[in-house]
């Protein structure tokens, strides 16, 4: 196997979600029918299409790298290079016609995401990020905005729903922190993040195809992101995340939730 740097992932992670884009596209504000999974989310025919695509195209592209999907589970998760992905991020939000779901791919090398993409097919945007490389917004370059206090900073506090139900001190806390709070779902706040329109996401409940793709986007703009205690984010992550601006504000946040 030759190896392949990050940017050549990068790369490949960008060609091939473009080339997938049509599929959700093609549902998207139309009529379709809504399935429950077994842990109550929704599915759709949408979501399943967008992910086979992508499954394709990296199989024919990479035939000795694994893949790690929501929808058609996982193969090879022993290999060097393995692909996670996310067709549809925000799914509930898809159903509705909102245009906040996004397409969610990583590729990690020795179990590291070192190449992400958020692609939100509705807004047109992609914003990728490679370790060593930067992140970029459509092809700019974009970065978190450095040097924000936390009593200064806009946070967006992901999955409210969840956290209030089961931590609801963590939850008053953080609604009690920063400057500005907004209650927000999925994978575009990290996006914001990335590109200096906000300074924290505080997220829970996740699994690794919501939060790994996000890891490079977030980290090569020059942010910090880690599980709730500090911990870099893997495959075997419990899914609470905080990701942040800086490295000062990443370490307050991680005081906050602790209380």
């Amino acid at each position: 196997m030759s190896d392949l740097s990050a940017a050549d992932l990068l790369q490949a992670a960008r060609e091939v979600t473009a080339a997938a884009v049509t599929k959700p596209l093609h549902h998207y504000r139309a009529a379709f029918s809504v399935e429950q999974k077994a842990d109550e989310s929704p599915v759709t025919i949408a979501d399943r299409e967008t992910e086979a695509a992508l499954r394709a195209a990296i199989a024919e592209r990479f035939p000795d790298h694994g893949i790690f999907g929501e929808e058609f589970g996982s193969e090879g998760l022993e290999r060097e290079y393995v692909w996670v992905i996310d067709p549809i991020d925000g799914t509930k939000s898809f159903i509705s016609g909102s245009p906040l779901f996004g397409m969610l791919v990583a590729v990690l090398k020795a179990g590291k995401p070192v190449a992400g993409i958020i692609r939100m097919p509705a807004l047109n945007e992609c914003y990728g990020g490679a370790a060593g490389v930067g992140s970029d917004r459509d092809g700019t370059p974009i970065a978190c905005r450095q040097g924000v206090p936390l009593e200064k900073a806009f946070l967006c506090i992901n999955e409210a729903n969840g956290l209030m139900t089961d931590h609801p001190e963590i939850f008053q806390r953080l609604m009690r922190s920063g400057a500005y709070q907004r209650l927000s779902y999925d994978c575009y706040p990290y996006a914001q993040l990335a590109g200096g329109q906000i300074d924290a996401v505080v997220d829970y409940n996740l699994q690794p195809y919501d939060y790994l793709p996000v890891v490079p986007v977030v980290e090569a703009a020059g942010g910090v992101i880690t599980d709730w205690e500090g911990k870099e984010l893997t495959l075997q992550s419990d899914g609470r995340v905080v990701a942040a601006a800086s490295a000062e504000l990443h370490r307050d946040l991680l005081k906050v939730i602790a209380g």
